[in-house]
């Protein structure tokens, strides 16, 4: 399985949102079993982003 065409250009667009910010970019993973990619920046954002291309933030709290 691959990522999908909107979920690589969703992935680029957060990714750009990150380093705007000045947040270091620790992991970017994608998931090969469920589909979703995930992204680590900095020490406490995580964002997932979907096949569809839609993305969230992972709140732990």
């Amino acid at each position: 399985m691959n990522p999908t065409n909107e979920q690589a250009l969703a992935s680029v667009r957060v990714c750009q949102m990150l380093s705007n910010g000045y947040r270091n970019i620790q992991l970017f993973r994608f998931n090969e079993l469920k589909g979703y990619i995930y992204i680590l920046a900095g020490d406490d954002i995580q964002v997932m982003i979907f096949p569809s291309g839609d993305w969230r933030f992972i709140d732990e709290t």
